[in-house]
């Protein structure tokens, strides 16, 4: 009998989330916003601390917008983390803005303060910073953040990963000047797709939520003094949201006793798992191996032998200055070697879907131990 297959991230629905989209079918508020946008936005500024957002299309949405009010024209210099996903530094180019990528440190696997400050004497004239909190692990905020200040430059905060996970006792996506979650299917929680503006700064979200639907004018008819984008979240989409937002703690607490259950079980392997700073809480969204630097067994020998066991993994994000489209933007690192370059080498993301039982994961295990003859 064939086993069921192992996935790596997957929604988690609980039931709530049909209350909240049957309630918009009962008042036909299907369209785009109405109450659950509107409570969704509220609830999920009380939950991290932060004063205003705008529910969105996609965390990528919310970040464009971001670089929209930092004012990025073409031509100017956006510092940005390497090692993650291409929707962090994507925007930049919609506002035909350049990339300079900042390498990690190996203490977070984020973006090191020192490679930033290095890359602002470089380009002293940056006008703001993008830093992504890693698999859900944050980076080293409180130095980022008055790194940016000394040099005038705005901090946005890529928190599509984090969402739930804290740094020096305060939430991730309320660093930056402007902040951006995430609400995509494999996320902690989900809308089924979306994500969220936040900013303390109320008059930036109003002037995001009007490029956000199509920069309508306040006038009796259609009229458009500036360009506009069709970004704003479904009410449907956001009543998804709510329904998951009740569940947050709870993921976040099922994500950690994965990545602690991974940690006990590889302690006699030559390999560590995804680190974090000590005055930081991870929400654990993924649980990522590192192999030791000299370790005969490959990440992708790992990967192979996994997936003829049904289970599926994934390497760790291919920093972006190794990635085609930007072979022509300029990379700031410490040392001669990338510490992202060598995490994207040594690295695999295994398993953290919290459906997925202790038998499951015992087979994860099982499967990744036989790699090393255990």
């Amino acid at each position: 009998m064939a086993l069921d297959r192992i996935l790596l991230a997957t929604p988690t629905m609980h039931g709530e989330e049909m209350e909240f989209i049957q309630e918009a079918f009962d008042t036909n508020w299907i369209a785009p916003l109405g109450k659950n946008v509107d409570c969704f936005e509220q609830e999920v500024c009380e939950h991290l601390g932060v004063a205003h957002a705008a529910a969105l299309s996609s965390c990528t949405a919310a970040l464009h917008l971001a670089l929209k009010l930092c004012n990025i024209q073409q031509g100017d210099i956006v510092l940005c983390s390497d090692l993650t996903f291409s929707a962090t530094v994507n925007p930049v180019s919609y506002e035909k803005g350049v990339q300079v990528f900042v390498d990690s440190d190996y203490a977070s696997w984020n973006m090191d303060p020192a490679a930033l400050e290095k890359a602002f004497e470089k380009y002293p004239q940056a006008k703001a910073v993008v830093v992504a909190n890693l698999y859900g692990t944050p980076a080293k905020l409180d130095e980022i953040r008055s790194i940016c200040d000394r040099h005038g430059a705005i901090l946005i905060e890529d928190a599509a990963e984090s969402l739930s996970a804290t740094y020096m006792g305060k939430q991730t996506g309320t660093f930056g000047t402007y902040n951006a979650i995430s609400f995509n299917g494999n996320k902690i929680i989900t809308s089924s797709g979306g994500g969220m503006l936040l900013s303390d700064d109320g008059e930036a979200v109003k002037k995001a939520r009007f490029w956000a639907t199509q920069s309508k004018d306040p006038a009796p008819w259609y009229q458009h003094t500036e360009i506009g984008y069709n970004y704003r979240m479904s009410n449907i989409v956001a009543g998804i949201g709510r329904g998951q937002l009740l569940h947050l703690e709870e993921h976040r607490i099922l994500k950690k006793q994965i990545y602690e259950r991974y940690l006990a079980a590889f302690s006699d392997l030559p390999l560590t798992m995804n680190p974090y700073y000590p005055n930081s809480e991870p929400n654990f969204w993924l649980s990522c191996i590192l192999m030791e630097k000299g370790c005969e067994v490959h990440p992708l020998t790992i990967m192979e032998a996994l997936a003829k066991e049904g289970i599926e993994s994934r390497p760790i994000w291919k920093p972006m200055h190794m990635q085609p489209v930007f072979a022509h933007c300029d990379f700031i690192s410490l040392g001669e070697q990338s510490v992202g370059e060598d995490i994207f080498a040594r690295g695999l993301c295994l398993p953290s879907d919290i459906k997925m039982t202790q038998e499951d994961q015992e087979r994860v295990i099982r499967a990744v131990r036989a790699c090393f003859g255990k």
